[in-house]
């Protein structure tokens, strides 16, 4: 009776064997096609990061060249301050403010249009590409509320770009050009009770943030713009 038994399972098991066999084999193919996969993907990964990361190099060194030539550039206006690691030029010791004010004097004024065309030349410069725009920051001390010191160092960011565009008798005026890239370029910040000095006089000062383009941005170009020749009065 036992051999019968016996003899019955082994039936059973020869009949079963080809399916399992089958099966075996099709997992084989889909684990040898899914390793082909990911080796594929693994080697195209490898190849763009070292490229992604090769650009990006190349752009921090553009970068580190515009900052230099900013520097550079900005020697003959000694009271400009250039910070290279942070890309800021700190106008603190040509444009301070007096308490609650955003009044820029006339001799003040002919100032940054002098120096001004500076930023501009080097935005124009083979690695100046980068350049994104140039934004107008301006501070205050920590008197008064928030949102009114946050108004006011608004308000003297605003009162820099009215410096560039408002013409002053006597005193030197950007071309038309110029005036044009300043829209293209130039934009405003302000900031309540930030970044304090000691002295309330340095706090109340305004400072320029060159802000970069990043890769992908500089493939899509130039974002479209409304431009406008007419400013209108400050």
């Amino acid at each position: 009776m036992f051999s019968q038994i016996y003899k019955k399972r082994s039936n059973k098991s020869e009949g079963e064997s080809p399916f399992w066999i089958s099966f075996s084999d099709l997992m084989t193919a889909l684990m040898t096609l899914f390793l082909i996969v990911m080796a594929v993907t693994l080697i195209s990964i490898q190849k763009s990061i070292p490229e992604s990361i090769a650009q990006e190099a190349a752009r921090q060194e553009d970068i580190r060249i515009v900052m230099g030539l900013l520097k550079t550039e900005s020697t003959p206006f000694s009271r400009v301050k250039v910070d290279e690691a942070n890309f800021r030029l700190d106008l603190g010791d040509v444009v301070y403010f007096e308490s609650n004010s955003s009044s820029i004097k006339p001799e003040v004024a002919a100032e940054l249009r002098a120096y001004i065309p500076t930023l501009l030349n080097v935005k124009k410069s083979n690695k100046g590409k980068w350049i994104k725009r140039f934004i107008v920051e301006g501070f205050t001390d920590q008197d008064g509320s928030y949102t009114l010191n946050l108004a006011l160092s608004t308000a003297r960011s605003r009162s820099v770009i009215c410096a560039l565009v408002s013409p002053v008798p006597a005193s030197p005026t950007l071309s038309n050009e110029q005036l044009l890239d300043i829209q293209r370029y130039f934009s405003l910040g302000g900031f309540s009770s930030y970044s304090i000095r000691e002295d309330k006089k340095l706090s109340r000062r305004v400072e320029i943030r060159v802000e970069f383009r990043t890769i992908d941005e500089l493939k899509k170009g130039q974002e479209k713009l409304l431009l406008n020749r007419e400013f209108g009065v400050c």
